[in-house]
């Protein structure tokens, strides 16, 4: 009866403790599935808000691409007007020139020099001290102003010419 007893004590100490592993066992499956389905609303409720935040991106993406597009078409129309061509072109003309003084290395003095020389004609009509060649050339001819401001090739000789022939008639 020992022995019976004994093996039937064994087997009930190994019952409960069995009994317990699994009940240990059952409440942490229990617990992980629960965890598992709360990662998995997670996930989902992240991918709705990332998805809802994608289409406002998309949308608030398309407006600003139409409003780019507009913008563009307001300033290609806006520097067509004559004033804004002229602006245009003087950026363009100040980009030359700083393109050409870091470029070529003769130029910078020669076109300082005549910076400063236009520049005190300007300051000088303003101040009055000279006559304004810009309204003298639009009343009496503005032809020989340009060609004498601007000489080309051609009239480069022509230009030396008429100065050689306007110092021999002042003297």
């Amino acid at each position: 009866m020992d022995i019976q007893h004994l093996l039937t004590r064994e087997f009930a100490w190994g019952f409960y403790l069995g009994l317990v592993f699994l009940i240990i066992a059952s409440y942490n499956y229990l617990r992980l599935k629960g965890e598992l389905s709360r990662f998995r609303r997670h996930l989902s409720d992240k991918l709705e808000i990332e998805a809802e935040s994608m289409k406002k991106t998309k949308a608030e993406q398309e407006v600003l691409r139409k409003e780019n597009e507009s913008l563009r078409v307001k300033v290609n129309a806006l520097n067509e007007l004559p004033d804004r061509k002229l602006q245009r072109d003087l950026e363009i003309y100040a980009r030359a020139e700083k393109r050409m003084l870091l470029n070529v290395p003769g130029f910078a003095p020669a076109w300082e020099t005549a910076k400063t020389e236009a520049h005190n004609e300007l300051s000088d009509e303003e101040a009055g001290k000279a006559a304004p060649k810009r309204i003298f050339a639009r009343l009496f001819g503005g032809g020989t102003g340009t060609q004498a401001a601007l000489p080309g090739r051609d009239n480069g000789n022509r230009a030396s010419e008429s100065e050689t022939a306007k110092s021999g008639a002042e003297h």
